[in-house]
């Protein structure tokens, strides 16, 4: 959505100008517009108001915004002024290759459970590749992570009240190469893993990739059964159970600490290690009471963990932290696997966790804010829908009239919206009353979204469900 960004705004993000002024204030500027701090197709103050605002000549402004503009990151619109934009414009940054259409330019994809960078990934990573050179003279290989990377993470864990040594952390390329390296580690073929239903549908292809044999216990919309839970356990004896307490993915549901406390002990009485996914963790949107990490409830507990939900989805880096003792079982699964994570994307993580925005509070309330949008759109267009609304995570978990999930599916495809149905993430099949919807977009994008819903809804009166849509879901 386009508009006007307030001139007090620019002055505080530009701050003090270094010298010459015209040169510092363009970098300052392609800085914060790179950054996400400035949104894209927004007019940037007149040269006058700016000068003014800055202290400085209104030569000067000009300047920089000619420089602006020939790098890219500006476009003069006759009488209009100066808007904002990036090099290449927005369109480069997606490839529509996993979409059902993909040279359907128009299609807005709501598969995809994963927000835009967090503002100041730019930043971090000219402050990782300027940090680079000092690993250049080596062979380039840290199958574990980098050093600095393993102990930040593991500071992440004591300060949430988990006692935690970096030579407990393993950098993978990704959270799921994470739960890949843990069923490397803890399965053979046959073993049996329990798994919630609904659940996330890479982990599971992930596991029976490994020979494991899936048994799925549901999870209402209102929370965790824990009674199925421990019968489950008892009666299947896994190997191994994949759980996801933090903002559930994709239901949004948070496991306080007394069924955290109650689920460790079931776990302990069946010798079942928990395979704990926290890729959503830090996605809490409500000033409430945060649980202590599942680990702290489960000794024996891995613990999955990863940068893309809130940090951004190409920065691909993952970790486990293990129990002490077990560090050479999965030291060697993970070798199994790759010879570790890019350099330049640990160390723009390393930047990330021990910087001021470590907790992704500006992701948080962006999120929050879009949460709000969607959850308001589908209150006011599709009152009969049944969702709550989330503490945390990255989307809302919709329950419909009637089970016609993969048929809504098929008719908003038509129309431009890609939505994934329920049965996605129904690992032994069912859930054809549910949709996934993300609220990972711009709020303009999500309401947009929800008339297309509408419409779609609508055009579904008194038909049947339709066969699940063939798609690749990714996040």
């Amino acid at each position: 959505m386009s508009g006007s960004i307030p001139t007090g705004r620019v002055a505080n993000l530009v701050g003090d100008v270094p010298s010459p002024a015209f040169s510092g204030l363009a970098t300052r500027l392609a800085s914060v517009i790179a950054d996400g701090l400035l949104p894209l197709d927004q007019r940037l103050p007149s040269e006058r108001d700016l000068a003014t605002a800055l202290g400085l000549s209104r030569t000067t402004v000009t300047r920089a915004y000619g420089m602006l503009r020939e790098a890219g990151y500006a476009a003069a619109r006759q009488g209009s002024g100066t808007w904002t934009r990036v090099p290449g414009g927005p369109a480069r940054g997606h490839d529509r290759a996993l979409l059902p259409q993909p040279d359907r330019a128009s299609t807005m994809d709501l598969s995809c459970a994963a927000p835009a960078a967090v503002p100041g990934l730019a930043s971090a990573y000219a402050a990782a590749a300027a940090a680079l050179p000092a690993y250049l003279t080596g062979h380039g290989y840290f199958p574990l992570g980098l050093p600095e990377l393993r102990e930040a993470i593991a500071d992440r864990y004591r300060r949430r009240g988990l006692p935690t040594s970096s030579d407990q952390v393993l950098v993978t390329s990704g959270a799921i190469a994470a739960i890949a390296a843990a069923a490397q580690a803890l399965l053979g073929p046959g073993d049996r893993v329990l798994v919630e239903s609904p659940v996330y549908p890479n982990a599971v292809t992930s596991l029976r990739r490994a020979g494991a044999r899936v048994v799925a216990v549901p999870v209402d919309p209102d929370g965790w059964d824990l009674d199925a839970m421990e019968a489950s356990l008892r009666q299947a004896a896994p190997r191994a159970a994949y759980l996801i307490p933090d903002y559930q993915n994709p239901t949004g549901l948070l496991m306080d600490d007394a069924q955290r406390d109650r689920l460790g002990a079931a776990l302990a009485r069946s010798r079942t290690v928990a395979i704990v996914d926290e890729s959503h963790a830090d996605l809490h949107l409500e000033q409430l009471p945060v649980p202590a990490p599942m680990a702290a409830h489960s000794s024996s507990a891995i613990t999955i963990g990863g940068s893309s939900k809130a940090f951004w989805g190409g920065l691909r880096v993952g970790w486990l932290r293990v129990p002490d003792g077990r560090q050479q079982l999965f030291t060697r699964a993970r070798l199994g696997l790759d010879l570790g994570a890019p350099i330049l994307e640990q160390l723009v993580l390393t930047e990330l966790l021990t910087g001021p925005d470590g907790d992704a509070h500006q992701q948080r309330a962006r999120l929050r804010a879009q949460r709000d949008a969607l959850a308001s759109a589908l209150a006011e267009r599709l009152p009969e829908w049944r969702f709550r609304i989330p503490a945390g995570g990255l989307s809302l978990w919709c329950e419909l009239p009637r089970p016609v999930a993969a048929a809504l599916a098929v008719e908003c495809e038509r129309r431009g919206l890609v939505i994934t149905p329920g049965s996605v993430f129904a690992p032994e099949g069912g859930l054809a009353s549910f949709v996934r919807l993300p609220y990972t977009r711009p709020e303009a994008d999500l309401r947009t979204a929800v008339d297309v819903l509408h419409t779609a809804w609508t055009a579904l009166d008194g038909q049947h469900d339709v066969a699940d849509p063939v798609r690749i879901l990714i996040a």
